[in-house]
């Protein structure tokens, strides 16, 4: 009997990393939809151990966090996790230096499994006393980022202008019936605007170079300010609804000023951290964080310390394992990207983001993709900073935390 539940586990463990990839890679499928498909099958696998089951769910969420750094880097296309690295990944992508944009960010999620080790216990012991102080702050706290963001720009008004403006696109976009809304809503922002954008002037100047790890691990001064960024700025993600990966990095890199590759790896580590204590969250205080926490939460019913330990023991595989697998997949990406027209690219991949919004979304989530994109191109060509176009998670949230 405990032989064949170590199997179970086992191919539990190795489908993960299956489904994992699929959907880290694969542009508009989310982790949130295996999770909900799951949840609305459990009958199908009611013969199966319930803790199999969170490890699939454990493992292919981490995986699709680790993996999903590589369309985010070479094709444009975000997720809420990852869409910030558009900014500085872009900007090495056209340097020729895209493979590095990804090492970083896989180095940033190792330091988040670092940090997630020595922080768990203290997030368990002291989330149930801070959780309704925080939660009260947090609406004021990103009123005054905003502010903050707005009147530090080289053109404040034009920076405002940007901000209402992605901030309305995101109200908007959270009270229309629209499906998967955060999937057209980066994606126009943050994707399809610089990639319609996109030129023989504006393509990599060089050719994607994959260089020797040794010669692309960060220094010290980089990798503690992002380190003391995540640890700052993570946890608040990790149980306040509607706060994203996103919000994090943005809070994180204001309180702790870094450079492209300092901000990579900060999103990295975010990324890890926020996904691996949502469901350290749903112990300490009985709330899910993520889908894929709500799934865990479902389906164990009661979690306990043991239940924890274990979720913790396959993150920590799973990101070890993974690790390589990233690595390798990365540069085959930079070695292909090499072969392409980055124009020709470019546009085959904006029809293909909007058959995706047509497919996963609706034809309502294709207007919010076209009237980001706008926005996102308007925000381009002025020279605003690109970091305002988080209105249009910031705002919504801003509302959500006054009203309720």
């Amino acid at each position: 009997m405990f032989l064949e539940t170590l199997l179970v586990i086992f191919i539990a463990f190795v489908l993960g990393l299956i489904a994992g990839s699929i959907t880290g890679l694969a542009p508009g499928i989310h982790i949130n939809l295996i999770a909900a498909l799951l949840l609305a099958s459990l009958s199908t696998f009611n013969t199966v151990p319930p803790l199999a089951l969170v490890i699939f769910i454990v493992v292919m969420s981490l995986t699709h966090t680790l993996l999903d750094f590589i369309p985010t880097i070479f094709l444009g296309v975000p997720e809420e996790e990852s869409f910030l690295a558009l900014l500085p990944g872009h900007q090495l992508l056209k340097e020729g230096r895209g493979y590095e944009a990804l090492v970083l960010m896989i180095i940033g999620a190792l330091i988040g499994l670092v940090i997630l080790i020595f922080a768990a216990p203290l997030y368990i012991l002291g989330l149930p006393v801070f959780y309704p102080l925080l939660k009260e702050a947090l609406p004021f706290v990103l009123i005054a980022l905003s502010i903050y963001l707005v009147a530090r720009d080289d053109s404040p008004l034009k920076a405002l202008f940007v901000f209402a403006l992605s901030g309305l696109l995101g109200l908007l976009t959270f009270n229309l019936p629209v499906k998967e809304p955060l999937m057209p809503l980066l994606t126009g922002l943050f994707g399809c605007s610089a990639l319609l954008l996109a030129s023989p002037s504006s393509a990599p100047k060089q050719k994607q170079v994959i260089s020797p790890l040794a010669q692309l691990v960060p220094s010290k001064r980089e990798i503690v300010p992002a380190s003391c960024a995540a640890l700052i700025a993570a946890p608040l993600c990790s149980f306040l609804p509607g706060i994203g990966s996103g919000h994090a990095a943005t809070l994180g890199s204001e309180i702790i000023p870094q450079n492209n590759r300092s901000f990579l790896m900060l999103i990295g580590a975010i990324n890890v951290l926020v996904m691996s204590l949502s469901f350290v969250t749903v112990y300490a205080i009985g709330r899910a964080r993520s889908g894929s926490a709500a799934a865990v939460q479902n389906i164990l019913q009661t979690i306990s310390i043991t239940d924890i330990m274990t979720i913790l023991l396959f993150i920590t595989l799973t990101l070890l394992i993974t690790t390589p697998l990233a690595l390798f997949i990365a540069a085959r990406a930079a070695k292909l990207f090499n072969k392409v027209n980055y124009v020709m690219f470019s546009r085959v991949v904006l029809v293909i983001l909007a058959v995706l919004t047509l497919v996963f979304s609706n034809f309502l989530g294709f207007i919010i993709l076209a009237a980001g994109t706008f926005i996102g191109i308007f925000c381009i060509q002025n020279g605003t900073r690109r970091i305002h176009l988080m209105a249009a998670l910031i705002l919504p949230t801003i509302v959500f935390y006054l009203v309720h």
